[in-house]
Order: structure tokens, then C-alpha cells, then sequence
């Protein structure tokens, strides 16, 4: 699976631009600020109908324009397809060859995309709401069916909370919250149980990476940390009726996940340095491709924004070397020529960034 050719149009700073894409390795290089990201975000959010940073749809517009567009052109077992999508100030519309769907869980599958940027370096050490996204982007991609069962349970918690705010000014409402636990423990538990088989496949391939990378050196062991058993969902709802009235909010469930990552059986939070944390890191972003390919049978696409210059050489190496054969789009904030020799033996191409226009190097 891969890009043949991506076009934007009022895309942040990126006003009409026509980019055809290599099989191999893409760069993209230029100054702070000129596009570089905003490409790598578009391609993105066609296939997962989100951005990677922004915290709303209306923030992918250019500034003064009412809507943005994106269309990319994916190749596969000889196969082309299309997706695009078209963002408005409160509303986003999607197209998967030229057919519109309703749902974002139809865009899901698509486009298959692993996305490496600076952030995902923080993924060990940051907070456990990255690590719940993380975990829910990558089972979206691979299971389109549990994006339905993921907003239904927001859903259903919403409207629970609503409740709860009601009920604490009238108690005698206390008596409807059977029918929204039964149905948020239901969808809990199916939730929980895609989480532990996902953090378990992803353990096992992401201990064989760190292994290799430190030459044996470190063990890295990822579990799954539910914040609720789930043959105890609903009893332990149930339970703490009288604790969420008092705060008018859901205190049990799949929203207060985490992962717990070990190195060498220690907590890599707190006793790993920033070296160990960043090749756990990799070898778990590495390790979403061998499941995306596993599970789906497709090479997903590459997304790498400005990492190499936060990796040493080393890690710089084994990254390349382990994603030859994957359609890669890399950012570089540096002069002309950084990686001409990989390129030269790879038949791949480079872009100069300037102000929202490619231009390919010849």
C-alpha cells in the first residue's frame, strides 16, 4: 500500500499544491514553519479522519478560507483507490473512491498509516490520556468495528454523567441508572478485552525489537492496565453510585486506562533514562507495523515528522534499515543534501519546503 499522489488545497499554509509520492522514501526538507508537517498531518487525517495535534477540525483551515480539501490516491496489489476529505469551520465530509460515507469508522481501513513524531517519544513517560490514544488510533486502524463500539461507549458515559448532575438535584432519577450501566459495562468490556489482546501481540513484538536494537541488553515488557476488570464492570458501577452522584462524573471504566512499560523489570517511567525510553518508543512504533501487517496483510505508509534529528545515529540507522520496502514520508529541518547517498540507493525522492510549495529535487 502506498501513495501515488496527494493533493490540498487551503490546508493550513498550503494553498494549492499537487505532490506524486515515490514507493520509497519521501523527504521533505525546508526551514521551521513552510509545510513540512502540515503534509504529513493531511495525509494523516485522510486516513483516520483526525489530526495528530490539532484539537479541532476548523484549526486545519487557512486562515480566511471556509473549507479545505484533501484527496490522496493509494496503490495497492495493483489496485488504485482514492480517499479524500473535504473540512469546514464546524462540519468535515469523506469520500472513499468518489462514494461519500456517513461514518468515520468506514474511513478506518482505507489508508493504513504508522505515524512517528517527537511527541511519540514522550509516549513512555507522558501522560496515561497519549497512551489511550495510542492504543485507540492503532485498534481503530485495525479493527474498524471498534471505533463503533469506542464512541458508543463515550457516548453512553456522557450521557450518564448528565444523569448523574441531574440526579444529585433530584435523587428519585437514581432509579434510570440501571439501564446506562448495563449498556456503558457491555461496551467496557468488549473495549477492555481488544485493549489487553492488542497491548499482549504488541509486547511480544516490540521485546524482540528493544532486544535487537541494545544487542540484548535491555528487556522491555509492556502490560495492559485496566482500570476495571471487566467481568466487574457493572458491579463496580454499581458500587460507587453514590461516589459519581457526589461528583457528578464516571470514576470506573476503560477511560481511565493505561499501559505500564518495564525495562530490565523496572519502571521505565520513573528508572529508565531518555535514551532507554526513546528506543521503547521505537521499538514499539515498529512494532505497530508488523501487527498492522499481520493483521490487515498491507504494508502500512510511514509517517516520520522531524524525528531523525531526535534519534542518534544509531537508532537513525536501524529505523531505516527496518522500514525498507514501506513507503516513507520524512521530515528534515536541515540543508539540502541531508541523506542523498540513502536516496541515490533507493530510487526515492526529496521536496524542498517553501512556504506551502513542493518542489521536488531532480
Amino acid at each position: 500500500m502506498h501513495i501515488v499522489k496527494a493533493k490540498l488545497n487551503n490546508f493550513r499554509n498550503i494553498k494549492d499544491a499537487q505532490v506524486g509520492l515515490g514507493p520509497g522514501l519521501n523527504i521533505f526538507y525546508g526551514d521551521n514553519a513552510q509545510g513540512k508537517t502540515n503534509f504529513l498531518e493531511s495525509i494523516y487525517f485522510c486516513a483516520t479522519g483526525r489530526s495528530h495535534r490539532a484539537g479541532r477540525d476548523r484549526e486545519l483551515l487557512m486562515l480566511g478560507e471556509k473549507l479545505s480539501y484533501v484527496k490522496v490516491d493509494v496503490l495497492e496489489e495493483g489496485l488504485e483507490n482514492s480517499v479524500a476529505v473535504q473540512i469546514e469551520k464546524d462540519s468535515k465530509k469523506m469520500w472513499v473512491n468518489g462514494l461519500p460515507i456517513r461514518r468515520l469508522g468506514e474511513l478506518f481501513g482505507n489508508l493504513m498509516v504508522v505515524i512517528f513524531s517527537p511527541e511519540d517519544l514522550s509516549l513512555v513517560k507522558a501522560g496515561p490520556g497519549l497512551r489511550r490514544r495510542f492504543m485507540d488510533m492503532e485498534l481503530c486502524q485495525l479493527y474498524p468495528a471498534y471505533y463503533h463500539n469506542l464512541r458508543m461507549y463515550y457516548k453512553i458515559m456522557k450521557q450518564r454523567n448528565n444523569l448523574l448532575r441531574d440526579i444529585f438535584q433530584n435523587p428519585k432519577l437514581s432509579e434510570t441508572l440501571d439501564v446506562w450501566d448495563e449498556q456503558l459495562a457491555n461496551y467496557g468490556r468488549a473495549l477492555s478485552l481488544a485493549r489487553n489482546n492488542f497491548v499482549e501481540e504488541l509486547d511480544e513484538i516490540a521485546k524482540a525489537n528493544q532486544r535487537e536494537i541494545t544487542g540484548g541488553k535491555e528487556e522491555l515488557k509492556i502490560s495492559y492496565k485496566s482500570n476495571v476488570e471487566s467481568e466487574y464492570f457493572l458491579e463496580r458501577l454499581i458500587k460507587n453510585r453514590s461516589y459519581d452522584i457526589l461528583k457528578k462524573t464516571t470514576s470506573v471504566g476503560i477511560h481511565k486506562d493505561d499501559m505500564e512499560f518495564k525495562i530490565n523489570s523496572k519502571d521505565a517511567r520513573i528508572f529508565a533514562s531518555q535514551g532507554q525510553q526513546r528506543t521503547a518508543a521505537l521499538s514499539i512504533k515498529l512494532a505497530q507495523i508488523s501487527l498492522i501487517e499481520k493483521e490487515r496483510g498491507v504494508l502500512p505508509l510511514l509517517l516520520l515528522d522531524d524525528l531523525l534529528s531526535e534519534l542518534d545515529s544509531d537508532r537513525q540507522k536501524y529505523l531505516i534499515e527496518r522500514t525498507k520496502g514501506l513507503q516513507s514520508i520524512i521530515t528534515l529541518t536541515g540543508a539540502e543534501g541531508a541523506f542523498d547517498n540513502y536516496l541515490n540507493q533507493t530510487n526515492s525522492k526529496i521536496f524542498k519546503v517553501r512556504n506551502g510549495e513542493f518542489h521536488e529535487k531532480q
